[in-house]
């Protein structure tokens, strides 16, 4: 005896609907998402959204560490901010900034990242995992370790820099701190960089370069119109998260704590020096908001390059 299945049942307009057992795994799918995403969500409120606006509280207000402003804080309103942007030590901190990403994150970790990646592109020998070790490990170690054996090399008595330079005995973090300070972190994070643009470099396609090369194209011309092309937006990504990083930065304050003569102190030891060591917390909190506007700038201009590529 042959038995058919039943039709499936017509909907209103016309259409067949769906099964029974869909339709009621479409109605709990929403709540089992919701769910699935409540434990995310409260993270990120907890961590992220809750400090952020009470960031933006203190920084209206004359909130300090100790003292009457501790118990009770005044609004003050944009206070705060007025005497950020009139501080000249703001604005010296802000130079200093601007000069240590561009050249550590800008100029020091994407050349010299780039540079280790396109030379060992076709490398096949141990040489090559020597090398990606001993980058990585500067990049992996603490900071208060990494920053302790600088300050011995850099030293200027008894530095390791020094000796290997004979007749040389310059105080490198008091006569060129801000120089050193790059150094360091250059030589500290191109481990990111390099192993970003090995993995581009890997993915251009080697008929392209084979073809350039047949034209007659030289390794330079390769560079320009192949790989550089191919891997724009590597390279954009790469200085988006770099950039971000190095402008928040705290470790120049294991070096030299912004000195000599706030040569060093980039923003993160400025609000640090405001904000806890001085117990100005609402000041502090003021400036940790325009830092937080100005990393919104890096960003979105960054992202608009990569929505324009191609």
């Amino acid at each position: 005896m042959q038995t058919t299945s039943p039709a499936p049942a017509e909907a209103p307009g016309g259409g067949a609907q769906p099964p029974r057992g869909e339709a009621g795994a479409a109605v709990l799918g929403r709540p089992a998402a919701g769910a699935f995403l409540a434990p995310a969500l409260l993270l990120i409120a907890g961590f992220l959204v809750f400090p952020a606006l009470w960031t933006l509280y203190l920084g209206l207000t004359d909130y300090r560490l100790t003292g009457a402003a501790a118990v009770n804080p005044s609004f003050v309103g944009l206070d705060n901010y007025t005497q950020a942007l009139g501080d000249p030590q703001f604005r010296n901190s802000l130079l200093v900034t601007a000069l240590f990403v561009f050249g550590s994150a800008v100029i020091g970790q994407t050349c010299l990242g780039f540079a280790l990646a396109w030379t060992m592109r076709d490398w096949r020998s141990p040489l090559r995992a020597l090398v990606e070790v001993l980058v990585i490990v500067a990049w992996i170690l603490p900071s208060s370790v990494v920053a302790f054996l600088w300050i011995a090399f850099l030293d200027g008595q008894s530095g390791t820099l020094n000796a290997l330079l004979p007749g040389v005995h310059t105080e490198w973090l008091l006569d060129t701190p801000l120089l050193a300070v790059i150094v360091f972190n250059t030589w500290r994070g191109t481990a990111f960089s390099m192993l970003l643009y090995g993995a581009a470099l890997s993915a251009v396609p080697p008929s392209h370069l084979e073809t350039a090369r047949l034209a007659g194209a030289s390794g330079v011309q390769q560079l320009r119109d192949v790989v550089l092309p191919t891997i724009r937006g590597h390279i954009l990504t790469s200085l988006l998260l770099i950039s971000l990083w190095t402008f928040n930065d705290f470790t120049p304050y294991l070096l030299t704590r912004g000195g000599p003569n706030f040569r060093t102190e980039v923003l993160p030891v400025f609000i640090f020096r405001n904000a806890i060591s001085s117990g100005q917390l609402g000041y502090g909190a003021a400036i940790s908001t325009v830092v937080l506007g100005v990393n919104l700038v890096i960003a979105l201009f960054y992202l608009r390059l990569l929505r324009e590529r191609g």
